[in-house]
C-alpha cells in the first residue's frame, strides 16, 4: 500500500474504533452493537481493492482484538475483517467509482451478515459459546439493521476521502508542472541555438523543408 492510503486508512480506522468503543457500545441497542469499524473496512475496501482490503481488515480488526474492552481472543476480529474487506473489495470497479448504491447497500447487509456468522463459527472452535446464549437470529437481524441505517453517513464519507488521497491534486498539478518544464526546455533546445537571427532562420528554414518532405513519404506510405 502506498503511504497515502496507510495514513489514511489508519486515521480512520483509530476513529472509528475510538467512537465504536467509547459511544456507539454504550447505547446498549438490543442485540448487537452498531459495526462503525466494519463500515470504514467496507468503504476503503471498495476503494483501494481486495489486497489492501484485507490488509486494511486485517489491521483494524487486530487492533480492536488488542483494544479494551476486548474479551475474546486475540486475532479472531482480525481473521473476520480480513476476509470481509477481501471480499467487498472485489466489487471494485474499474474506475473506482460505483454507479449506484445499491451495491454498496448489499455489500453492508451481506457483510454484516457474514461478520457476524465468522464470528460466531470461530468463536465456536475456540471455545466460546456467547452467541448460542445470546441468540444467534437477534445478533444477525440486529447487526444487518443497525449497520444498514449506519451506512449512508459512513459508506459515501469513507470513499470519498479515499478516491480524494489517492487523488492527490497537490501532486498532479506539481508532476504536471514539472512535464510542462521538460517539454519547454526540450523545444527550445532543438530550435536553433541562438547563433544569430539569419542563421537561426535559415536553420528553422531547413528543418521545416525536411520535415515537409517526411510527411510526404510518410503519407505516400500510408496512401499505399
Amino acid at each position: 500500500m502506498r503511504l497515502n492510503r496507510v495514513l489514511l486508512a489508519t486515521t480512520l480506522v483509530v476513529v472509528a474504533l475510538v467512537v465504536q468503543v467509547s459511544v456507539l457500545a454504550r447505547l446498549h441497542l438490543p442485540g448487537a452493537v452498531p459495526d462503525l469499524l466494519l463500515l470504514t473496512v467496507l468503504g476503503l475496501a471498495m476503494v483501494y481493492g481486495h489486497t489492501s482490503g484485507a490488509l486494511v481488515g486485517f489491521g483494524a480488526g487486530l487492533l480492536a482484538d488488542l483494544a479494551p474492552p476486548a474479551d475474546h481472543a486475540a486475532g479472531r476480529y482480525a481473521l473476520v475483517l480480513s476476509v470481509i474487506g477481501y471480499a467487498a473489495g472485489l466489487i471494485k470497479p474499474e474506475t473506482g467509482r460505483l454507479k449506484s448504491a445499491t451495491a454498496p447497500m448489499l455489500v453492508v447487509v451481506a457483510s454484516a451478515l457474514g461478520s457476524t456468522l465468522l464470528y460466531a463459527g470461530v468463536g465456536a472452535l475456540v471455545g466460546d459459546t456467547t452467541a448460542r446464549h445470546v441468540g444467534l437470529g437477534g445478533l444477525l437481524f440486529s447487526a444487518a439493521l443497525y449497520d444498514l441505517l449506519l451506512a449512508p453517513f459512513v459508506v459515501p464519507a469513507v470513499m470519498f476521502l479515499a478516491r480524494r488521497a489517492d487523488n492527490d491534486p497537490l501532486a498532479e498539478a506539481s508532476s504536471a508542472s514539472k512535464a510542462a518544464d521538460i517539454s519547454s526546455g526540450w523545444l527550445s533546445s532543438g530550435t536553433g541555438l541562438r547563433i544569430g537571427g539569419q542563421r537561426g532562420s535559415g536553420l528553422k528554414m531547413k528543418a521545416a523543408k525536411r520535415s515537409a518532405a517526411r510527411t510526404g513519404r510518410i503519407k505516400g506510405v500510408k496512401r499505399l
